[in-house]
């Protein structure tokens, strides 16, 4: 299958190159510089030039492929909602290249967006709808893929907790380097609160299956531990950088947290299990806790 695939050098797209080229498939990916697309030809990727404001590139790139895979997202807060409305844009791009084919769109939102749950604590899952964008501006991103299937188009949706390797580890990246420059790693309140998680590579192999098994108007959720509790995240960065460890208060977050206080108080623990059953996912690599127990903080 020759498969376009939007944030092809990313942290998560670069993995979903690699798995799709390495089971046989073509992999078309988009390319917003010369460093990408040598990235790209060096990996045996085919090179599609151009970005996600650039919405004729995605259409032809599209139009020229049997499936999409975006997982492309300009990650810049200080203009988050902004950036919400791109996607939105792009994801309406491909879907007027994809109406009236049978071809897959697979568009990537994330595990808090399914905050429709009706009793707390318990996990998200696949059939919790979208908050609406209003609410959290990425929605935006289901609303757009709930748009172009209503016009008959072929949508599936992947829900990403927080990604991690040794390397990066989602909104955790974040709170690491807050961590180095605070002096002190902090987790708010009881520190009960989860997040979850899963590794870059189970991820990547989740979003193959995604597009070989996948169906329109279902929900995927790439969760390998449905939560990890802040308080244990807070203690192994406190434990790699060699800072002490702080609990703050929920009226303390947004001067210490800044733009990420909206998230660090969220108990936003998601399931996978129709996931599992419908694609056969079985994540198999490291957790969250054992990445940030192995990674270089020297470098993060």
């Amino acid at each position: 299958m020759r498969v376009f695939v939007t944030g092809a050098t990313g942290f998560i797209g670069s993995a979903i190159v690699q798995e799709l080229l390495q089971t046989g498939h073509h992999v078309l990916g988009l390319a917003r510089s010369d460093a990408g697309a040598q990235s790209l030809n060096a990996a045996g990727a085919g090179v599609h030039r151009g970005d996600l404001e650039d919405l004729e590139s995605l259409r032809s790139g599209a139009a020229a492929a049997d499936a999409v895979i975006h997982t492309a997202f300009i990650h810049d807060f200080s203009r988050f909602q902004q950036n919400c409305e791109i996607d939105r844009r792009a994801i309406e791009a491909f879907g007027g290249a994809l109406t009236g084919s049978d071809r897959l769109l697979i568009v990537t939102s994330g595990t808090g967006i399914g905050m429709s749950r009706s009793v707390p604590g318990l996990p998200a899952t696949e059939n919790d709808p979208p908050v609406s964008s209003n609410v959290v501006p990425r929605a935006a991103s289901e609303e757009a893929g709930a748009s172009v299937a209503a016009r008959g188009v072929r949508v599936a949706t992947v829900r990403l907790p927080q990604v991690h390797d040794t390397v990066k580890q989602g909104l955790v990246s974040y709170t690491i380097r807050l961590a180095r420059e605070k002096g002190v790693s902090a987790y708010v309140g009881d520190g009960l609160n989860r997040w979850p998680a899963a590794h870059r590579l189970d991820t990547a192999h989740l979003y193959r299956l995604a597009l070989e098994k996948g169906e329109g108007g279902v929900r995927y959720h790439a969760v390998a531990e449905e939560g990890v509790p802040t308080r244990a995240i807070a203690e192994t960065i406190g434990h790699g950088l060699s800072v002490p460890v702080v609990s703050i208060s929920p009226e303390e977050a947004g001067g210490h947290f800044g733009w990420l206080a909206h998230f660090v108080g969220w108990d936003i623990a998601a399931s996978s299990a129709q996931t599992r059953e419908k694609l056969g996912w079985n994540p198999t690599g490291p957790g969250l806790i054992s990445d940030l127990e192995n990674m270089r903080y020297e470098q993060a």
